[in-house]
């Protein structure tokens, strides 16, 4: 303001900083919106020019480290890249090279998350694990790699992992923390204790157990597409059921609308969340003034959330709050203060009160029959 002497920021230009920073320990802070995007972004020079990412090739590695991600509606997301960062580790301490199995329709860029190589697999669209098992199993044979990753989720890797080792007897790792090339560490005792043990061939990667990869682009060569599997599938998939997003856990939701105490019309705040099939989330104030339940508080002291998407209407962002939304993979803001840290976080803002923006936005949803 003129005459404070006081130095307005501008949340835009501090955006733009680097990724990461040296804390006084020595050891980089990531930036999680850098570390959970779509994948790195190339570094800018001294004079203001980008410049392209350092383009890996490994033409003859010493093993290969097989990584299958679950890849829920053909993207990755940040427990696939974890699992990815994961692979890459257990890759470069042993000379080696990354091949992602990933199905023949998808088209994520698989070099910049991390992969060697890429090996198609004719699969069907949605759960078919009875298909998906023929294809690892199928990369097994032909790669012969020195490990298998996997994503350690119900109905994802870890349901097709153990459908693997089942089939070729082999023992796995679950719930993998830590890795290093001599050492898995996996939680157990409900996460009171850890299992060491030399890692097997088959690993069940947990989330945030490695950093995603960055700061280059690896080749993504692609190699010859495994066939479909003729085995009849047993199980046939018929969608996800209507339901009620508010009775999904909050840590699980895919898509959470939250309020903070910049929303004062709360009717039109449960319209605009169920018009867009969202569920409800809240900041600490909201939630001690008895306006949502305790369990729909997102924050460090309420629910740690990663959704694809996180829409906050009025919520200026305290640390505790930001602890919460650190694995979001896009984060919105609704607030009237430029300079709040919520804004500051997101990825797209809108400066305008959440009650002139919720109505309309209600509107838009119902028109075009988003959340059905």
């Amino acid at each position: 303001m003129p005459g404070s002497g006081r130095v307005r920021r501008d949340p835009r230009a501090e955006r733009t900083q680097p990724a990461a920073a040296a804390s006084p320990s020595g050891r980089l802070r990531r930036d999680p919106r850098a570390a959970r995007g779509a994948g790195p972004s190339a570094p800018a020079a001294t004079d203001g020019a980008v410049r392209p990412l350092p383009r890996v090739v490994i033409d003859d590695p010493a093993c290969l480290i097989l990584a299958v991600p679950d890849l829920e509606d053909g993207r990755l997301n940040s427990h696939d890249r974890d699992l990815l960062g994961a692979a890459r580790f257990l890759a470069e301490a042993s000379r080696g090279a990354v091949v992602v199995l990933a199905p023949a329709a998808c088209s994520e860029d698989f070099g910049r998350a991390g992969a060697d190589r890429l090996l198609p697999a004719d699969l069907p669209g949605g759960y078919s694990p009875e298909r998906k098992t023929a294809a690892v199993i199928s990369a097994i044979e032909s790669l012969e790699p020195r490990h298998v990753l996997f994503a350690e989720t119900a109905t994802g890797g870890g349901d097709i992992a153990r459908r693997v080792a089942a089939q070729l007897g082999e023992r796995l790792a679950p719930r993998v923390a830590r890795l290093s090339p001599s050492e898995a560490a996996s939680r157990g005792d409900g996460g009171r204790s850890e299992f060491l043990r030399p890692p097997p061939r088959l690993l069940l990667i947990a989330a945030e157990a490695a950093d995603p990869p960055s700061g280059a682009t690896w080749e993504a060569r692609l190699l010859p597409m495994i066939p479909a599997s003729r085995q009849p599938a047993l199980i046939e998939d018929r969608g996800i059921a209507a339901g009620d997003p508010n009775a999904v856990p909050l840590h699980e939701a895919d898509f959470i609308v939250s309020a903070g105490n910049g929303v004062s019309d709360w009717q039109i705040f449960h319209e605009v969340a169920a018009a867009l099939g969202a569920a409800e989330g809240g900041s600490r104030v909201v939630c001690d003034a008895g306006l949502l339940p305790r369990d729909r508080q997102v924050g460090a002291s309420g629910s740690l959330v990663e959704p694809r998407c996180y829409l906050a209407f009025g919520i200026a962002g305290a640390p505790q709050h930001l602890q919460g939304i650190v694995r979001c993979e896009r984060v919105l803001a609704v607030n009237t203060d430029l300079h709040a840290e919520m804004v500051k976080r997101a990825d797209l803002a809108v400066i305008a009160d959440a009650q002139a923006v919720m109505p309309a936005l209600a509107k838009l949803a119902k028109d075009y029959g988003c959340g059905h």
